[in-house]
């Protein structure tokens, strides 16, 4: 069994935890670390040295010990015309990259760094240049999966290891408890406003996503799935994605396309239905245990509503899961979708759950990193398997 040391090259899952006003949160992040070179925390890296493959290790972090401080010096009050407008409006609570701001000390048009657009008024806005998880207590865990001996060494660029967990981890939570302005009429419109009827019409048997990034969905499933329980597959396919071993007692799907909901073996019943013609879900109160939706939220145009619904035809205490990609249909998802960085939508997905009410015990998941298989179409141009992005809560 080979152990790290200070010449060694290993494959490390680090797990990043920390917790907001709405949610609790929850990064993993696969990790090639080069022990000569790359910069880890020293709590995290006394542990690694020694470890063998399939040892774990954890430190917790008070704010401003791996990030920098929150510093008021950070916060820019600025005139609207300091905000280059040209290609987007700002909108408070949402992030953009600093290269918009203008006429401030040390910050340059190419610089893509997130800042938060946290007040506007009276033609002014306030920037925080902050990290988002600045003032966040942090638990990082470390689970060692494979060891490797290098060939060679011949320089290159080192990595810092909570750079690397922490670039786009805080940009779900909301700015001071207050709703971010992510919707209006113009946020929810789609390249294609024809009826949906007429884009899902032909089945595609096919996955959305990689089957790394599968796994990692049924894996997530199958933490909340107990035996005995009804499911609804809400945005229903060709596939499902529970895990092989659940024992629900139904699982019923409700999707836009027959054919391919048929044809699904995880399916005990299916019903076409258009939630964007019609929110309202066709069954009675209290009706499941467990609604999952699978990489389709991006296409809805009144998600609020159908959130309310999904609530409505929970069982008490019956969970909603809803699981993305970075993957979709360009003609029919939401304009604001396409606008995000891909943990502002985590924050919309979560803004979703708490304007429906209702939901408590909210938690959000992210999972990067792993290598993308090699029967998937994006193999080898892509080499990282499609990331997995995931918000569900606990009806009240």
């Amino acid at each position: 069994m080979k152990m790290i040391n200070p010449e060694s090259i290993a494959e490390v899952e680090f797990t990043l935890d920390w917790k907001s006003d709405e949610a609790s949160h929850q990064e993993k992040q696969l990790v090639w670390v080069n022990f000569w070179r790359d910069i880890l925390p020293d709590a995290l890296r006394s542990q690694l040295i020694g470890a063998e493959a399939g040892e774990s290790f954890a430190a917790e972090f008070a704010p401003g010990e791996v990030l920098p401080s929150y510093e008021d010096k950070y916060r820019f009050q600025l005139k609207r015309r300091q905000f280059n407008e040209a290609a987007v409006a700002p909108k408070e609570g949402r992030f953009y990259p600093r290269g918009l701001l203008q006429d401030i000390y040390n910050v340059y048009p190419q610089n893509i760094a997130p800042f938060r657009c946290i007040d506007i008024n009276n033609g002014h806005f306030t920037a925080d240049l902050n990290h988002p998880l600045s003032a966040a207590p942090l638990l990082v865990e470390a689970r060692v999966e494979e060891v490797y001996e290098k060939p060679f060494d011949r320089g290159g660029e080192c990595s810092v290891l909570m750079d690397c967990l922490t670039q786009g981890p805080g940009m779900q939570r909301r700015n001071g408890g207050k709703s971010t302005d992510f919707l209006n009429e113009e946020a929810l419109s789609r390249q294609d406003g024809a009826p949906d009827s007429l884009f899902y019409e032909k089945p595609r048997f096919v996955n959305h996503i990689d089957d790394r990034a599968i796994e990692t969905i049924s894996g997530l499933y199958g933490k909340l799935l107990k035996p005995g329980m009804d499911v609804l597959d809400l945005m229903s396919g060709w596939r499902s994605h529970l895990p092989e071993s659940a024992a629900p007692h139904s699982v019923t799907g409700l999707g836009m396309n027959g054919a391919e909901m048929t044809d699904n073996p995880q399916l005990t019943r299916h019903m076409v239905h258009d939630l964007n013609e019609n929110p309202t879900l066709p069954f009675k109160d209290g009706s499941f245990d467990l609604v999952l939706c699978t990489v389709s939220v991006e296409y809805l145009t009144d998600p609020i509503a159908v959130f309310k619904e999904v609530n409505r035809v929970l069982r008490p205490r019956g969970r909603f899961i809803v699981t993305f990609s970075n993957r979709w249909f360009p003609p029919k998802a939401i304009r604001i979708w396409t606008e995000l960085h891909e943990f502002e939508r985590i924050g919309l997905v979560l803004d979703y759950f708490l304007r429906a009410g209702r939901f408590k015990d909210l938690q959000t998941f992210s999972a990067r990193g792993w290598s993308r298989p090699e029967n998937d179409k994006y193999y080898p141009q892509m080499p990282y398997s499609d990331p997995v992005y995931a918000v569900w809560g606990v009806k009240s």
